[in-house]
């Protein structure tokens, strides 16, 4: 099927490739693509629970003997890594395509997080924790921008949705790994810790290779001079339906794109796109970034702290309670997925966050009246985070398919930087502090009131300025910048 007016090269074109991606069914490409590129969740929610526990232990004389500064800044390392990741390889992953830095992202963080496992002295585990936090913050927008771009949109949001939810199934696999790696008795002191860091890579090791049959995306391909080949990739997915005998329906030319060759996206450009021509999008997405940010950091690293402070729970037990709290946030994102595509992005965003931020103040109110225990304040959070991780997934869908192709990237890598620093950095000391020593719980709970109202904000926002893009192209979404003439977004329309 020839599908261009003209062949690759500077000029005008006009390519039916996105309109091809989106009318074909399921299939064992779209299956290969979710198993090797959703992987980056599994490992972010690995990383971030390995070193969660290992504190105390990398404070033992047996190991590397830190004090606690030093054990914060480990974990601050890691996150700053995610920052400085995701802004330059969001950059590179728009410039030079998704497929060279889904690679070099993930072999970046292979060979950071198993030298960190090797680590004889702070400075050493410090600058290797950091570039394995660049390589999964690469990650997030090089694997984003190809999923939502090669993904049909009947299956879009809940595949996003879900895949982005699998980080705390890798927060699971590391708390059960802690739970053996960090017995002494089972494992020598200064080896389980060691073997945790090993962990991440194995498993990537094996995706890496599911990696070498993924084609770059064809999107990205056509608005790059690169047509002949973005027809190239398509026709073989065709190839291989006609084969298996899947059918599937030809497409009208009237549903051609007509785009030419951009060299590079400037950043003045890019703050012109988001600024002037999408306004209430980059609210929307700041937004539900930051307020999601706020809320997980706040709770997530510091539910051990509430736990052994307020209920008297043995540090022992802390780890035990985490796997219901993660079950609940893994839950979420994987049973309410499909409703994102079905009832609607708007709708289901601003459920989602005001549901959860609704149950949290229930929370905090008996939280106050001292009618919680550690057990029921686990399942408190266990339903607060059922809602809550869905509308975080669906946060990084929305700005994964609300801005143009040329720039997907950069805008989740942007969006994804403000938040970890505003969540990550910034609000775990400050709701530690409301913590305090356990004896007065007005503080907390000031501070879940205030998180509450965090997600009264975000599912505001979502109602007012959300995208109507369930099963809708990302073209119709978003004109490319590539594309010959692109309208500007009105002042209110809810299907911008």
């Amino acid at each position: 099927m020839t599908t261009t007016d003209r062949n690759d090269g500077a000029g005008g074109y006009r390519s039916l490739v996105p309109a091809r991606m989106d009318r074909l069914p399921w299939t064992r490409f779209h299956t290969l693509i979710v198993t090797g590129l959703g992987v980056s969740w599994i490992l972010d929610g690995l990383e971030i629970q390995i070193v969660s526990q290992i504190g105390t232990v990398l404070a033992d004389r047996g190991t590397l003997a830190l004090n606690p500064t030093q054990v914060g800044w480990i974990a601050s390392a890691y996150l700053f890594g995610e920052v400085v990741g995701a802004l330059v390889f969001g950059r590179i992953t728009d410039r030079l395509g998704r497929k060279k830095l889904f690679f070099c992202t993930l072999a970046l963080y292979l060979v950071a997080s198993g030298m960190a496992g090797l680590a004889p002295d702070m400075w050493f585990l410090l600058v290797f924790r950091f570039l394995a936090g660049a390589g999964i913050g690469g990650e997030y927008t090089a694997i984003n921008s190809a999923i939502d771009e090669m993904i049909p949109p009947y299956y879009r949001g809940r595949v996003d949705i879900a895949v982005n939810g699998t980080y705390w199934a890798g927060a699971l696999l590391g708390a059960g790994a802690n739970v053996l790696l960090l017995d002494p008795t089972l494992v020598p002191l200064d080896l389980g810790w060691r073997i945790g860091f090993l962990i991440g890579p194995v498993i990537g090791l094996v995706v890496i290779l599911l990696r070498r049959t993924i084609p770059e995306s064809p999107r990205w391909l056509m608005t790059h001079g690169r047509q002949i080949e973005a027809e190239r990739q398509v026709d073989e997915i065709e190839r291989q339906l006609r084969e298996q005998g899947i059918p599937f329906e030809p497409v009208p030319h009237d549903r051609a794109v007509e785009v030419f060759r951009r060299r590079k996206i400037s950043y003045r450009e890019i703050a012109r796109t988001m600024l002037r021509d999408y306004p209430t999008r980059s609210v929307l997405g700041l937004t539900l970034m930051v307020t999601q940010a706020v809320l997980y950091n706040a709770v997530f690293f510091n539910y051990s702290l509430i736990l052994v402070r307020f209920f008297h729970v043995s540090d022992q037990r802390t780890s035990y309670l985490f796997f219901p709290f993660a079950a609940g946030n893994l839950l979420g994102p994987l049973l309410l997925a499909r409703l994102f595509d079905t009832v609607g992005r708007r709708q289901m965003i601003a459920l989602t966050y005001g549901v959860s931020g609704v149950l949290l103040a229930i929370g905090a109110r008996l939280f106050s009246v001292g009618a919680l225990t550690a057990t029921t304040q686990t399942l408190v959070w266990c339903a607060v985070f059922f809602f809550a991780s869905a509308g975080a997934s669906s946060a990084y869908l929305t700005i994964s398919e609300i801005f143009p192709l040329e720039m997907r990237a950069q805008a989740i890598s942007f969006f994804f930087a403000v938040a970890l620093a505003i969540g990550g950095v910034l609000t775990p000391p400050l709701f530690a502090r409301l913590i305090g020593d356990g004896t007065n719980p007005g503080p907390l709970t000031l501070g879940y009131y205030t998180l509450a109202a965090t997600m009264g904000i975000g599912a505001l926002v979502a109602w007012i300025c959300g995208v109507d893009a369930e099963r809708k192209s990302l073209e119709a979404i978003a004109r490319p910048l590539s594309e010959v003439t692109h309208p500007i977004e009105p002042s209110v329309n809810r299907t911008r």
